[in-house]
């Protein structure tokens, strides 16, 4: 299937043309990028807020801005380098909360491009308006139901595409700098998320395993010579990380909270039609079994390629489009939500094209393995345990692979192949942008229906220009401004579930957890956090708020009373609250739909 025009020729006088070109070519990629990430904020991610987890990344962000030092300040079951990368986004101009969105936005289109340009193994700059589009169509489609929002995985899973893609242009051309820059990245993927640990071996694999060492370089004083500082690129942030842990003493705390959560393992993706093979032929997962059936013919065609004919060439790319049919209808069918396993089957689906690929081509895919392996490292979550944040590229890649075993034909002209790749792009960035729209407009993550979210939280916050959200969160919002004005104190908690607090008032929280979540307290958290109400009984100058409102309530658009009383019930989820709440000695005070313990500055 071609889905990218080749570089064009022109003659003579080619390379007095082609840098222009090759500008011009790159400026328009960026435009799209760019262009892109902006409309589906504007459209799609400003629409629908909750206070739990669309701050938690940037509320991390905050404290280490601020100079606080994970695990020692910080308490968190994995390593904060999200949080590191995300203090960028407190340095582009504009409201933090559209431009992170937007950021995150970027971050998924270009780790969408990246592992497109390594399974095709075309450079950007050759791509057509038919791989254009298909890229552009499964960047929104990993973006799918989620909310636009700073996240560690989609991190790992932009550190991963993009660390590849730098380290596989360095090695392929003789350039350190994208070499070094890839492995940099690569090492940093799993201090994002410790699912994403089997990177940074993959890439030292990569490394020393590369195709150049058959060519003798292995054996070269520059390899050698250089190998020290490659070694260094892989483990710079390891160095960096570790480094500032072990200085604030705070090692020990980082090994006893990062071995301390839940494990993650996988079983529901690895499970999908092992535990019950009757799955099979049941929706959605029976898709899986027509695309092996379409695969495993085209497989055999491809084996025999060299002498199926043209009779056989067009069976072949028959049993393509019924394999892109599949993987089309298990997106419609998905409806962009985890319980249909959705994700799951296109992990598996992708599996298959890759056997398919193996067997036809009689090589292996190893850039199509590296996506397989990335979709697998998505899905190791507590809350998401689904690569639902990497379908797009799934279903892009599982379309490529079977596209690539197609035996060969003649090709029709250019302008009939490029107007047919238009036309394809076309079609998919249309039909992917209406389905994401459609979901986010019918309901936003945990929040309503685009018609009922009539507040602009920027009346309420500059921080937030531009969010809209349902009255009952706009009211929960403001409630905590509220709070915080009426109450100034030097150090303010919002507890349990409102890290986006901190980043958007701009305010100081004593404790070493933002959201207080049970997966997230681990550790010796529990004693820190009392031990931590000890101190501001000790210091004064504080502002406690505890949330007498459930997270399902505001989904839901309330009821949030505009006043309670001191003896209302707060939200509690292991009693944590109520024993901070008894053991702060500050005055009790209301407001809103909050009750708090307040110590003036002395």
């Amino acid at each position: 299937m071609d889905v990218a025009s080749p570089p064009v020729s022109t003659g003579p006088d080619v390379a007095v043309v082609r840098p222009s070109r090759t500008v011009l070519r790159l400026s328009l990629h960026a435009a799209w990028v760019l262009a892109l990430a902006v409309v589906t904020e504007l459209r799609v991610g400003r629409f629908g807020f909750h206070p739990s987890d669309q701050g938690f990344i940037l509320a991390q962000a905050w404290r280490v801005l601020h100079g606080e030092v994970p695990h020692s300040d910080i308490i968190s079951a994995r390593p904060l380098g999200s949080a590191y990368l995300h203090v960028f986004d407190f340095l582009v101009p504009g409201p933090l909360f559209f431009v992170s969105s937007v950021l995150s936005m970027l971050e998924i289109i270009l780790a969408t491009i990246a592992f497109a340009v390594l399974v095709t193994r075309r450079r950007v700059r050759d791509w057509g308006p038919g791989l254009t589009g298909l890229t552009a169509a499964a960047a929104l489609l990993n973006l799918n139901a989620f909310p636009l929002m700073a996240w560690h995985t989609i991190d790992g899973i932009f550190l991963t595409a993009c660390g590849a893609w730098a380290l596989d242009s360095g090695l392929r051309n003789g350039k350190a700098w994208p070499r070094r820059l890839g492995l940099v990245l690569l090492g940093a993927a799993v201090f994002v998320k410790q699912s994403f640990a089997p990177v940074p071996l993959i890439a030292l694999c990569w490394l020393l395993l590369h195709p150049s060492l058959r060519e003798g370089a292995f054996r070269t004083g520059r390899w050698w010579a250089r190998l020290p500082w490659d070694l260094l690129a892989l483990g710079a942030f390891l160095v960096f990380y570790i480094g500032i842990v072990t200085l604030d003493g705070g090692l020990g705390a980082m090994a006893e909270q990062l071995t301390g959560g839940v494990p993650a393992y996988g079983q529901r993706l690895l499970g999908l039609w092992l535990e019950d093979p009757a799955t099979l032929l049941r929706p959605p997962v029976r898709g899986l079994t027509f695309f092996a059936i379409a695969g495993l013919l085209l497989a055999l065609l491809g084996f025999f390629r060299d002498r199926i004919g043209f009779a056989g060439g067009l069976v072949a790319r028959l049993l393509l489009v019924a394999g892109v049919a599949v993987v089309v209808g298990t997106v419609v069918d998905g409806h962009f939500t985890g319980a249909s396993r959705w994700a799951d089957v296109l992990w598996w689906i992708l599996g298959v094209a890759l056997l398919v690929n193996w067997t036809a081509t009689r090589r292996f895919p190893k850039m199509g393995a590296l996506v397989f392996a990335t979709g697998f490292m998505t899905s190791l979550s507590w809350g998401n345990d689904t690569p639902t944040l990497f379908t797009g590229t799934l279903a892009l890649t599982a379309i490529l692979e079977l596209s690539d075993a197609l035996p060969p034909l003649p090709e029709p002209a250019r302008p009939i192949r490029l107007a047919g790749a238009t036309a394809m792009g076309l079609v998919a960035v249309l039909a992917s942008g209406w389905a994401v729209i459609e979901h986010h407009d019918d309901a936003a993550y945990l929040d309503m229906a685009r018609e009922k979210l009539t507040g602009d939280l920027g009346t309420v916050t500059p921080s937030m220009r531009g969010i809209r959200t349902n009255p009952g969160t706009f009211t929960y919002v403001s409630q905590i401004q509220d709070c915080v004005t009426r109450f100034p104190a030097g150090r303010t908690a919002v507890l349990p579930d409102n890290p986006f607090a901190y980043p958007a008032f701009g305010l100081r929280n004593p404790f070493p957890l933002e959201w207080p979540l049970p997966l997230e307290i681990v550790a010796d958290a529990p004693q820190r956090m009392l031990a931590t109400a000890d101190e501001l009984n000790r210091d004064g100058d504080y502002l406690v708020l505890f949330q007498t409102v459930s997270m399902p309530t505001l989904a839901k658009g309330g009821p949030v009373p505009a006043e309670v009383t001191g003896d209302t019930p707060i939200f509690d989820y292991l009693g944590l609250e109520n024993a901070l709440r008894s053991r702060l000695a500050g005055q009790t005070v209301t407001c809103g739909s909050f009750i708090g313990k307040w110590a003036p500055r002395p």
